[in-house]
């Protein structure tokens, strides 16, 4: 039955309202949030995705922000929330719902999974106030400012941090954000970026951290070493007093961040730490790398790194820094593939891309900042492109096929055949398909093809190398993709979202 006109205007006055009490708009569901594509350990262990398919709110207010989370079907249910303007304690209260689990504040990501918060238009500070993370997985957080957040004094945060993460987070990408204190913990402030109790699978990339004691740490205590997997890359720290960060147990990848005017301590291996560190530009600072302030040795494996204007304290009991000649001593396994710039060019591309509002912007490997656009095959914000399909042989054909549970009637064999009246579909509206071959394969762009009269079916999706479990793309409709050329025996079209049961006639893999 359709709505009167008068029901339908009273209904927009509604929403209206709502808009304007709560500083939430909604929008319709959102293919991509232009967020790119995870980078370092957030792309093991399944992959960081955020809320990739869900559907996409503008919010204005602390408040907003929690509404967004609150009104989702679920805890789990994707969501990408944009957010502009400033985030203060005044305009972010408490908000219940079964979906999540709020305080005043602050905002809280606990016990949930799936989201986006990314910062649009003008831009979006969070003054004062951190962003929590709890028990919690799949999280992205990108080209927000997050400032002067207080552990003690007026206004009072919970935690103190200014992003932190705490209790049983897996799979969190942080991109793009402005980090800043006016002060140490003298003057009430704590740390930048800190993980506890058994967080993993986290990467921070082109983010600026600068003016606090304390840039971050991995692991509160000696004894909380189930903390890793975290990958730094293309940050600047810059007037950090130490904690660059302080590592505790686990492995952490450092590699082409600025490190600038480390005033007493930055990169702290202690307590079993393995840290890796490549291609780095020390400058103006002190004592970047080693164990201090403790008996308990941390290691590292160091190469590439430049130290400009570095000074080094002598080793005696619990300080223990790795120079003035830094030298290996241990050896790290890194399971993800990744570009490094040269040392020398690494303050100037940090310079042009580190930080919130900087348009995103991300290195080549090659010392050349690059703009995302929808048609850069290197940017998986919109990987799709009907009007490129890729060309020359389909690898597929002849190659092997599985998957997960297959609806009746259908077969994984369907999807490599080359016969798109043929098609596989999964037991219910999610699953995955794979190619395989018996030796390596290098692929670097996918075709998928749904079968007719099922096109638009698949909502959101991801690639993945099978054989790592790394994340190789991610979108939200069925198409064409391509990505750094890699090095396979098996990839995998894995189905996250979709508005019924989809049907893929094809699944074309392609060289380069």
């Amino acid at each position: 039955m359709k709505r009167s006109a008068a029901l339908r205007f009273h209904a927009t006055l509604a929403t209206a309202a709502l808009a304007a009490a709560t500083g939430l708009v909604v929008a319709m569901p959102s293919a991509s949030a232009a967020t790119g594509s995870a980078t370092g350990y957030a792309t093991q262990n399944g992959g960081t995705t955020g809320g990739a398919g869900g559907q996409t709110v503008r919010a204005t207010t602390g408040t907003a922000i929690h509404t967004a989370l609150c009104n989702r079907a679920s805890s789990s249910t994707p969501i990408i929330i944009e957010v502009q303007g400033t985030i203060n304690h005044g305009n972010t209260s408490k908000v219940s719902g079964s979906s999540c689990n709020t305080a005043a504040g602050v905002i809280e990501l606990k016990q949930i999974s799936n989201v986006t918060i990314v910062g649009v238009g003008s831009g979006a500070v969070f003054d004062q106030l951190g962003i929590h993370i709890r028990e919690a997985r799949n999280i992205i957080i990108q080209n927000v400012t997050v400032r002067n957040v207080k552990k003690s004094g007026s206004p009072t945060s919970n935690g103190g941090d200014a992003i932190g993460m705490e209790t049983d987070v897996r799979n969190v990408w942080v991109d793009h954000v402005t980090l800043e204190a006016s002060g140490g913990e003298s003057e009430g402030y704590d740390g930048l970026f800190d993980m506890k109790d058994n967080t993993q699978y986290v990467t921070l990339s082109y983010s600026t951290l600068r003016n606090s004691g304390r840039g971050g740490l991995i692991g509160s205590s000696e004894s909380d070493r189930s903390n890793g997997n975290i990958t730094f890359h293309h940050n600047l720290y810059e007037n950090i007093d130490s904690r660059a960060p302080l590592l505790r147990g686990g492995i952490a990848h450092m590699y082409n961040n600025h490190y600038k005017r480390l005033n007493d301590s930055g990169i702290n291996s202690r307590a079993g730490a393995r840290a890796k560190v490549d291609n780095n530009y020390f400058e103006d600072s002190k004592d970047v790398l080693g164990t201090f302030y403790t008996s308990e040795a941390g290691y590292w494996q160091v190469s590439g790194n430049i130290f400009d204007n570095v000074t080094w304290s002598s080793r005696s009991g619990d300080n223990q820094p790795a120079g003035p000649n830094p030298t290996s001593n241990t050896s790290v396994s890194i399971p993800y593939s990744y570009k490094l710039d040269a040392a020398n060019c690494v303050p100037d591309v940090v310079n042009r891309t580190a930080g919130a509002n900087k348009g995103l912007k991300v290195s080549d490997g090659n010392c050349t900042p690059q703009n995302p656009t929808p048609t850069d095959p290197t940017d998986p914000t919109d990987p799709t492109d009907p009007t490129d399909p890729p060309t020359g042989t389909n690898l597929s054909l002849g190659a092997g096929a599985d998957g997960s549970s297959k609806a009746g009637g259908t077969s994984y064999g369907n999807v490599i055949d080359g016969n798109l009246g043929t098609y596989w579909s999964p037991s219910g509206s999610t699953g995955s398909v794979s190619v395989k071959w018996s030796s390596d394969a290098t692929v670097s762009k996918v075709n998928i093809r749904e079968a007719s009269g099922s096109e638009g079916t698949v909502r959101s999706w991801r690639l993945l190398n099978h054989d790592t479990g790394a994340v190789l793309a991610s979108g939200s409709s069925a198409g064409a993709v391509s990505f750094a050329r890699t090095s396979l025996r098996k990839i995998t079209f894995e189905v996250t979202g979709a508005s019924g049961t989809p049907r893929i006639a094809e699944f074309e893999t392609y060289g380069g």
